[in-house]
């Protein structure tokens, strides 16, 4: 059995994939904005701290350039520098180095004698030699000096008399590591200041730093993964080619790692939404194919018995509106086809009984006229005795004439002869030949002003109106209710929506029990001793085959109503033998 084929796994598996189609999609496209925004934000950061430090560099060298010209322009150091005296020389230095914060105060004479060597860097006079012999003249001049460690950037300012005359020069020099760090603390870049082949100073860790010897010689912008950090960066030359370059370097795993949360925490929420709509896809799916499960298994409990009593498929509230209307569909389906079944094996039963109660009735009937014959020989009989109990005999020879009359009536096809009548007329004539046969029990007719035109079989009608009345007037007499005001039988006919015509017969008889009511029209059905239970029958089969109907409303001690309803012109086909005469019950 394959996952897909059941209902529930399929809409539990389409509504996760929707849920993590919905939450995957909209995820991708923030990923890819928010990594573009980022990369974008890499990149400009990036070129500002790189602008940052051309110009930082640039505008503070030139202001401390201009600072050591200042002091170069003063006749107290340059009196002093003319002395060619160390002593007088070196406290004024340092007075003037304390005032413009060089890293590195040297002053020299001019034939290249060391007369002052102050500030926080102070390298050996062996080294010092070896700078200023190749860079102190009587022009100025700057460069960049790697010590111990730190990078420089000196200038060479030469001290004039008026003249002018040359009696020595200013070094000056300030560290760029310090530049470094300052711009590090205000874009959040890190500075790498590369001399040559060796990495001066950085603003990075050593573990990182170690790992910057292969990018030292980069140029333009490059990627770098520094001790498990990714790094995107840029080379900003610092001067003249040849000269140290600052690394520019902006860490993407640090920016990005708002993103990775971001991507932790949708993972989890988009487990947890997958779970819910799993869950809830999977109880949606049950109100569906729980009430569908229930009514297979309804249809295999038919199929396998054949019994559709009773199989009602279970449903709750919660199940899917479709799926309970589908169920309740097909209980109201089995419920019909069962009546359907019962109905249909009723007609074929009563069909056959028909056939068989015709050939029974031809044979009862044969014997009967003979009966009758002899009675009357023994009606001329000299013994009372004798002479009653063949009138006892004759009425129960009448009485079984009329049984066969009934069932001989019932089984054979009915014909009717449609004409047009009056329905007002029709109710006294009928109302006339119930009075003849029990002028005991009074009865009122209520009618419309004649004439009340129906095309209908007239005859056959009135006997059925006959029928009821008689039946009413029995009724009436069994209850001891036979008079009274008003009369205990009423006839009443009129006219109802459709052009249909109403006849109602009411008395005030006993009532007829409420378990009786659902068998009066069947045949051979009566609670009289003396009734065949045929009359109500075939009253239905004449009313029916002309196009109305029938019906029986009572309750036990109050009376009873029969109902009939019957069309001012019956159907085309009324006319006709009535297809289910032979087989009504």
């Amino acid at each position: 059995m394959s996952v897909l084929s059941s209902l529930t796994n399929r809409i539990f598996i389409a509504s996760a994939l929707l849920v993590i189609a919905s939450i995957a999609v909209p995820v991708y496209f923030v990923n890819e904005a928010v990594n573009s925004h980022v990369e974008a934000e890499l990149q400009r950061g990036l070129d500002e701290a790189a602008l940052l430090v051309d110009e930082y560099g640039r505008t503070q060298f030139e202001t401390f350039v201009g600072l050591a010209r200042a002091v170069g322009d003063l006749p107290k150091l340059k009196a002093a520098v003319a002395e060619d005296d160390p002593p007088t020389t070196a406290p004024i230095a340092h007075e003037y180095e304390q005032q413009i914060q060089a890293d590195l105060f040297v002053v020299t004479s001019k034939s290249g004698r060391l007369l002052a060597s102050v500030g926080t860097i102070k390298p050996p006079p062996t080294m010092l030699d070896a700078m200023l012999s190749s860079h102190i003249s009587d022009h100025e001049s700057t460069w960049f000096w790697l010590h111990s460690g730190a990078v420089l950037k000196m200038a060479a300012i030469p001290l004039l008399l008026p003249g002018p005359d040359w009696v020595g020069t200013l070094v000056v020099g300030f560290r760029l590591d310090e530049m470094a760090q300052r711009i590090k603390d205000l874009t959040r870049s890190d500075i790498v200041i590369v001399a040559g082949s060796e990495i001066a100073t950085s603003t990075l860790d050593s573990a990182q730093t170690a790992g910057l010897t292969a990018v030292a010689h980069e140029r333009g912008i490059f990627n770098v993964r520094l001790a498990g950090e990714d790094f995107i960066g840029r080379v900003q030359p610092l001067g003249a080619s040849g000269e140290p370059i600052a690394l520019v370097l902006r860490s993407r795993t640090a920016q990005t790692l708002f993103l990775r949360n971001l991507h932790r925490d949708i993972a989890v929420t988009g487990v947890v939404a997958i779970l819910v709509a799993t869950l809830l896809g999977y109880a949606i799916a049950r109100t569906v194919t729980r009430p569908v499960r229930a009514l297979t298994a309804t249809m295999r409990e038919v199929a396998a018995t054949g019994n559709l009593a009773g199989v009602t498929p279970t449903v709750r509230p919660t199940d899917d509106e479709d799926a309970r209307l589908l169920a309740t569909s097909f209980t109201q389906l089995t419920t019909a086809l069962d009546r359907f079944q019962r109905e249909a094996a009723q007609k074929e039963r009563l069909s056959s009984l028909g056939r068989l109660s015709t050939v029974i009735a031809h044979e009862v009937r044969n014997p009967l006229m003979i009966i009758k014959a002899a009675l009357r020989n023994l009606r001329r009989h000299v013994s009372p005795d004798v002479v009653d109990v063949a009138d006892n005999i004759d009425e129960e020879v009448s009485r079984i004439n009329r049984v066969v009359t009934g069932v001989l009536d019932f089984a054979r096809p009915i014909h009717f002869d449609v004409a047009p009548a009056d329905l007002v007329e029709l109710c006294r004539d009928a109302a006339q030949a119930a009075q003849a046969a029990s002028a005991d029990v009074p009865m009122t007719i209520e009618t419309p002003a004649p004439p009340a035109p129906i095309v209908t079989d007239a005859e056959r009608l009135r006997s059925v109106l006959v029928n009821v009345l008689v039946n009413a007037q029995q009724a009436v007499q069994r209850s001891g209710r036979s008079h009274g005001t008003p009369p205990p039988i009423a006839l009443r006919a009129s006219r109802v929506n459709g052009g249909r015509w109403c006849i109602e017969v009411a008395d005030r008889g006993p009532g007829i029990p409420l378990d009786d009511l659902p068998r009066l029209f069947e045949p051979f059905f009566t609670t009289r001793r003396t009734g065949s239970g045929l009359g109500l029958a075939l009253a239905r089969n004449v009313v029916e085959g002309l196009g109305g109907s029938i019906t029986v409303e009572s309750q036990v001690d109050v009376g009873t109503t029969v109902r009939i309803e019957m069309p001012e012109r019956p159907a085309a086909e009324a006319a006709a033998p009535h297809p289910d005469a032979g087989a009504h019950g």
